[in-house]
């Protein structure tokens, strides 16, 4: 490539990079893209006027690192009220994609299993079909969430729970399609385990006692697949960055939205293991859990980074 060009199609990131920015991790990633890119100047342009001035600017950016090398005490909470909601303003459309993406496959698997009632045994396994029509024969349709003791099967599935997040969180390493799959399974299964209470006229007690827990825990997955899915495409769409430095970017993005639905499934888990199976619960409480659970999904993963965005955009245009 000629010097002429390196600094055609580099000069504008460049310039960006030289506004001033509050994110430790915005600053840490300027660094490494210029590093990147003045050991390519090095390389290829060792007597060129490129190579002054990325350094002059990898120079400014290292100074502002180590000036302020020693964490700040409050970077706990810095970490939950600005820099992964700013992480997650950057992946929005994404997780919207991801939404949408889990929830066609939610209808379809509703609707597979309307058209051939075969589909809700080949989906779910033959014993949990035939155990919940016995529930339901016996006038306690969702007493599988009555087994057992509650804090045994609290632990169980918050284990479980995180333990599948990380698992759709890291196939997405496989190009994104290994996270897709599970989001495809996962939607499907949601779209028969529902149609088959609906089938029974049963529907609405269903979400009012299910969605209890599994509003929160079926956001959740979303998230880890929208997390899983940045993780795939830094590879199959790296931009101008080399797939190695696109994947290191993104593996610091994604990991940091895998760490905010740990405290989640925790939740999601205690909501199951202690409060859903108490079916014959007022209403007015099912809808206070179930409705308080969605705005916050709502509330810290979308409005929250949109204020926090806009606020740091604020901030840097009053500083540069």
């Amino acid at each position: 490539m000629r010097e002429g060009q390196f600094i055609k199609q580099n000069l504008e990131r460049w310039e960006d990079f030289q506004q001033p920015t509050e994110d430790p991790d915005e600053v840490a990633k300027r660094f490494t893209y210029l590093v990147d890119d003045l050991s390519y100047a090095k390389t290829f342009y060792p007597h060129g006027n490129t190579v002054r001035y990325i350094n002059s600017i990898a120079a400014n950016i290292y100074l502002s690192i180590y000036k302020n090398k020693k964490e700040k005490k409050q970077r706990l909470i810095t970490f939950w009220t600005t820099e992964l909601p700013l992480v997650i303003r950057r992946r929005h459309r994404l997780l919207f994609f991801t939404f949408l993406f889990f929830l066609a496959f939610v209808f379809i698997g509703a609707f597979s299993a309307s058209v051939d009632q075969n589909f809700i045994r080949a989906v779910l396994g033959d014993s949990y079909v035939d155990m919940t029509e016995r529930n339901i024969a016996n006038g306690d349709p969702f007493g599988v969430y009555k087994d057992g003791n509650s804090m045994s099967m609290f632990l169980r599935i918050a284990f479980n729970n995180i333990s599948v997040a990380f698992l759709v969180y890291t196939m997405g390493i496989f190009l994104s399609i290994g996270t897709l799959y599970f989001l495809f399974t996962n939607g499907l299964m949601v779209g028969v385990f529902e149609y088959m209470f609906f089938h029974h006229n049963i529907g609405a007690q269903s979400i009012l006692v299910v969605f209890i827990h599994g509003t929160l825990e079926l956001s959740a997955i979303v998230i880890a697949g929208a997390a899983g899915i940045t993780l795939g495409n830094s590879i199959l769409f790296p931009g101008t960055y080399s797939r190695l430095l696109s994947l290191k970017y993104a593996a610091k993005d994604s990991i940091k939205i895998i760490i905010s639905l740990v405290p989640i499934f925790i939740v999601a888990a205690f909501f199951e293991g202690f409060v859903t199976r108490h079916t014959g619960m007022p209403l007015w409480l099912s809808l206070t859990i179930l409705l308080s659970s969605a705005t916050f999904i709502v509330w810290y993963f979308i409005i929250y980074p949109i204020r926090v965005s806009k606020k740091a955009a604020t901030l840097n245009e009053s500083k540069s």
